[in-house]
């Protein structure tokens, strides 16, 4: 699929044009400078041609952002990978020395660029926007990111230097397993992701907030593809001071609603917080497996049996769903990395697997008959036929004569029964009673 790279200085609108282009929401936008920090991609279709867009980071030199360096190799990544380059710039602030700069390396780059003049909202700014041809980059597209004039004629001038197809174009990861890493601020998430992807795909600083979006990226290795998603960190309501973080936390829960397993990290150090279970019972309520990576172990004092004693600790806090793999790792030393890979893939089989019926009766119906559930005000339930229910979470409907008087305590009973009986680890089950 064909690839557009939005690109310019920090604060021109580049994220609200990004947001117009692929027609929702998908990237944070706000008055204040540096907000987008890593690549961040979606689908544009305009006229039948379907293509990728990528929004970057704003592109500057000798500011106080710490961010800077890595924010200017993300974007000089996004021009190498894309086919067009679209240059966003600003009517009422003029030509800046950073615009200068970036079209001087889009120049080099030699690739297709279309010179976009953005906050265009008035005719009388039409004539701010002519003093954009000294960049020499060709003809200038006046637009307004925020209203959307001018990007209908902006679309066909992008359709037009996109590279010809010769056949329709489909998804390639639709039906793909989405995989979320979540957690608290500065657990190691977005290292985590470069870890796997084996590239920088991802700003990682010691600063708690790096990542603001949710980024999600195609993983295909070692026999194993998916979409992987890096999340912001979620902290407490409280703590969440600024509008912008608020809208992160946002992104984030909305990837943990889209996801099908969520890899949820937490600090060693640290250990399980409050803030670590309310993201667990976040996962837990949307019915999304769950992996548990406990990262930061090299700094971890450790004796013979830490990691055993401390898996179980852990598991004492998940309870009652406490059946989810704990996975130890050291993202810096690169320790079991591939470990949770496998972990989230086979909770991925197991979040998707469809029992048959007749496994499901064979293994739970002499159980229950052994032991049946409570009388109730002297009336007796009988249980007569179990089946998995056409849901995207494992959840079974159990068929009885008094559904009303099947009590939680038995449900778990049963839950814990479809547990030693099939292979459910790391995904929520849920249960119906049904009248038969």
């Amino acid at each position: 699929m064909s690839l557009v790279a939005i690109v310019g200085r920090p604060n021109v609108g580049k994220s609200t044009l990004f947001n117009r282009l692929v027609g929702m929401r998908q990237a944070i936008v706000e008055p204040t400078a540096g907000v987008t920090r890593d690549r961040h991609y979606g689908r544009c279709d305009w006229c039948g041609r379907e293509f990728s867009v990528v929004d970057t980071g704003g592109y500057t030199t000798n500011s106080d952002d710490v961010f800077e360096a890595a924010i200017r190799s993300q974007v000089q990544i996004a021009i190498d990978e894309a086919d067009v380059v679209l240059f966003l710039v600003e009517a009422a602030t003029g030509i800046t020395d950073y615009d200068a700069e970036i079209a001087d390396v889009l120049r080099r780059s030699r690739k297709p660029v279309i010179l976009c003049v953005n906050k265009v909202d008035t005719g009388e700014k039409m004539y701010d926007a002519y003093q954009f041809y000294s960049l020499g980059l060709g003809e200038i597209y006046s637009i307004s990111a925020a209203n959307g004039s001018g990007t209908g004629d902006l679309l066909d001038a992008v359709v037009a230097a996109l590279p010809a197809v010769s056949e329709p174009e489909e998804d390639p990861y639709a039906g793909l397993p989405r995989i979320a890493i979540v957690g608290k601020p500065n657990v190691g998430k977005s290292s985590l992701t470069n870890a796997l992807l084996g590239e920088e795909r991802n700003i990682v600083t010691p600063v708690a907030g790096t990542t603001r979006d949710a980024i999600e990226t195609h993983y295909n290795k070692f026999g194993h593809e998916f979409m992987l998603v890096d999340t912001a960190g979620i902290r407490r309501k409280t703590k969440v001071r600024e509008d912008l973080e608020f809208y992160s936390v946002m992104r984030s829960i909305r990837a943990i609603e889209h996801a099908d397993v969520c890899v949820l990290m937490i600090d060693a150090t640290s250990g399980m917080e409050s803030q670590d279970m309310n993201i667990f019972n976040l996962i837990v309520r949307n019915r999304k497996g769950c992996v548990v990576v406990v990262n930061k172990w090299d700094l971890f004092i450790k004796d013979s049996n830490t990691m055993r004693d401390y898996a179980e600790a852990l598991k004492e806090r998940l309870a009652p769903f406490n059946d989810v793999p704990v996975i130890f790792t050291s993202v810096v030393k690169m320790q079991r990395i591939q470990d949770v890979l496998e972990a989230a893939t086979q909770v991925y089989a197991n979040y998707s697997q469809k029992i048959p019926t007749a496994r499901l009766n064979e293994a739970l119906l002499p159980v229950i008959e052994e032991t049946p559930p409570p009388a109730w005000k002297g009336k007796y339930v009988k249980i007569k036929y179990v089946t998995q229910l056409p849901t995207r979470f494992p959840a079974f409907a159990f068929f009885c004569n008094l559904p009303q008087y099947v009590k939680e305590p038995y449900k778990r009973f049963l839950e814990n029964q479809l547990r030693k009986n099939f292979n459910l680890t790391g995904c929520p089950v849920q249960i119906f009673c049904r009248q038969k």
